[in-house]
């Protein structure tokens, strides 16, 4: 498919009533159509690969159509520019979130990234920065914990943002961290009690709720 059929194909599932829901959910409804994540998955198998292509789709500023971008996007090809370049472009959670899980944690630079990011003042690209962090606890198959536990400090410095997408991209990052295996568990939780005895607001929120959830019999 080319860029027209590609626009023409996803206009079709809009959802007029998906749309006005988005905002319920936290998510910018600004150039969006209200097409759901498995409609755009389903249509991406369809197509492949094709990164010429999700360049092209990006620009088009159409929030599905930038999701779907980083569906057919290469990752072997996707450079550091292209990905500062995206980066600054998100203005919702949902955007970023799954630019980072499709796309930037497959990337050789998706660690240098996140260290990056984190640092930054806007909103979404420090949020990018720890949701790329809870993708590689997934998907990096080859990283060792040290590369982990590297980046708790960096998880407590930043759990005082009380920034809502911020601080649940933390919260995100550091029980992803701690569901990886027993031994990233056991930093993990030793970073939350820590992080639990900041006086702030969003640390605690940050703390108690990886607390609980990491604190289950399933990790033990």
């Amino acid at each position: 498919m080319d860029f027209l059929t590609v626009i023409s194909e996803i206009k079709k599932h809009s959802d007029p009533n998906d749309r006005e829901g988005m905002a319920r959910f936290g998510i910018n409804p600004q150039y969006a159509l209200g097409v759901r994540i498995p409609v755009l998955r389903k249509l991406a198998k369809t197509i492949g690969k094709n990164h010429e292509l999700a360049l092209a789709l990006w620009d088009s500023k159409i929030h599905e159509v930038r999701i779907f971008a980083s569906m057919i996007a290469e990752a072997e090809v996707t450079t550091a520019k292209q990905m500062d370049s995206w980066v600054k472009d998100f203005n919702s959670w949902d955007i970023c979130d799954q630019c980072c899980m499709n796309l930037f944690c497959k990337t050789p630079f998706a660690w240098k990234k996140a260290q990056e990011w984190v640092g930054k003042e806007e909103e979404f690209v420090r949020r990018a920065g720890f949701a790329l962090v809870a993708a590689l606890a997934v998907h990096d198959k080859k990283s060792d914990d040290k590369t982990f536990i590297q980046f708790l400090p960096l998880i407590h410095k930043y759990a005082v943002d009380e920034r809502n997408f911020v601080k649940k991209a933390v919260n995100w990052a550091l029980r992803q961290i701690g569901k990886r295996n027993q031994n990233l568990n056991r930093e993990a939780l030793k970073t939350a009690h820590v992080i639990l005895k900041i006086e702030s607001k969003s640390a605690k929120w940050i703390a108690k709720d990886a607390i609980r959830e990491l604190s289950s019999k399933r990790f033990k």
